[in-house]
């Protein structure tokens, strides 16, 4: 008998470790607002989170996502169809339904060229108020660059009800809050996280892409740092007190909000996650960028380059 007694308590001994183990399994999304490739790969079957890539080439989700991925695209499913603006709040919530997210979702974002359509999707669901947005660090790029798995195949997920609960729009910038600015009011720190030579004026577009404004150079007041900058050779953001540094070294350390901006506002995107979710400060995304700003008129400008559109 007690032979017996022994070898169920070891069994019962066992089965307690194995249960432990798979509860285990799926461990707690971290409370950064990054999660590493590793933590990923150890966690794709988890319920409770939902991966979904934002990229911006045509066919790469097609061709081959993370596995469990879903797809939303930049183009068409997080900005308006018609009008200049970020998708509306009534089809954001659709989006999400359809996609099986709820309000105790971890999301966790993804995508091609560096992560920056990515990062505009954590900026749309941070304004709608969506909770436990991460970012994985480093992408789509890194993710492929150590042989993690792919999936061609587009899963189904039981759809949800999701409601935005609340929006915060004071994390969009508009035109009159750059102008602003640009004129001195001392509201915000103008961040212009383009090429040196978008900056001053050299080119209106980095190379290879069309040419959407009709003045060349820079918003007045406005400091220049590349987004690029704010990232390790991966991919992968640098780390807090390097981040601190780099924009300390251009004066801006957080004590005003800091508007970010690029040419259509993915890359700013990018700067702004840095700001706002790894800093902890505050932080808006100029989405009109220099495209609209660029292109207004009687808006101060500064052009160190002197570079005139379409002169010969």
């Amino acid at each position: 008998m007690k032979d017996l007694l022994s070898s169920l308590n070891v069994l019962l001994k066992a089965a307690l470790i194995a249960g432990l183990l798979a509860v285990r399994a799926f461990a707690a999304a971290p409370e950064s607002p990054l999660v590493s490739t590793e933590w990923l790969a150890k966690n794709l079957k988890d319920s409770k989170i939902r991966i979904i890539e934002v990229s911006v080439n045509p066919g790469v989700y097609e061709r081959g996502h993370i596995p469990g991925a879903v797809n939303f695209s930049w183009h068409s499913d997080l900005n308006d169809k018609v009008k200049r603006d970020i998708v509306s709040q009534a089809d954001f919530e659709k989006l999400l339904s359809k996609a099986g997210v709820s309000k105790d979702t971890t999301v966790i974002l993804y995508g091609d060229t560096n992560n920056w359509f990515a990062a505009w999707g954590a900026w749309v669901f941070d304004i709608y108020g969506v909770k436990n947005v991460k970012l994985l660090d480093g992408g789509r790029v890194k993710w492929e660059k150590e042989n993690r798995p792919l999936d061609n195949r587009v899963p189904e997920y039981k759809a949800t009800n999701f409601k935005v609960a609340s929006t915060n729009n004071s994390l969009r910038a508009r035109l009159s809050d750059v102008v602003g600015a640009a004129n001195g009011d001392g509201k915000y720190k103008l961040l212009d996280i383009r090429s040196p030579d978008e900056y001053e004026g050299k080119i209106f577009a980095p190379a290879g892409i069309q040419e959407l404004s009709i003045r060349a150079g820079h918003i007045p007041g406005a400091v220049n740092v590349p987004w690029g900058k704010a990232v390790n050779e991966d991919g992968t953001f640098k780390s807090k007190a390097e981040l601190t540094a780099l924009y300390a070294s251009v004066g801006v350390d957080g004590k005003l909000p800091v508007i970010t901006y690029c040419r259509i506002g993915e890359r700013s995107s990018h700067t702004w996650f840095a700001l706002a979710k790894i800093l902890g400060w505050q932080a808006k995304n100029y989405d009109g960028s220099w495209t609209e700003y660029g292109n207004a008129v009687a808006v101060p400008i500064d052009n160190p380059a002197g570079t005139i559109w379409a002169a010969k």
